[in-house]
């Protein structure tokens, strides 16, 4: 089943604005929308291969507050 992991930008915005923590991360199938600030992607296995995270009270270092964090290797297409 195809998933698609949207990220709203308007909700980020809206939680800077009014100091709330809504989630910013919509889990899409063709069944149902889910969310959430932060969302584990696995592998087949059941193996952890990549992490979509947002924190806007410990942003990174450039200032992003939604990031992917993964420890495999990166293909650039």
């Amino acid at each position: 089943m195809k998933t698609i992991i949207h990220v709203n930008q308007a909700v980020i915005r809206r939680n800077r604005k009014t100091g709330q923590r809504e989630p910013v991360l919509t889990v899409k199938t063709y069944k149902s929308n889910r969310y959430a600030t932060e969302v584990v992607i696995y592998d087949a296995q059941g193996v952890e291969v990549a992490r979509v995270v947002y924190r806007p009270d410990k942003p990174l270092s450039c200032g992003a507050v939604c990031w992917v964090e993964t420890q495999n290797q990166v293909a650039l297409v």
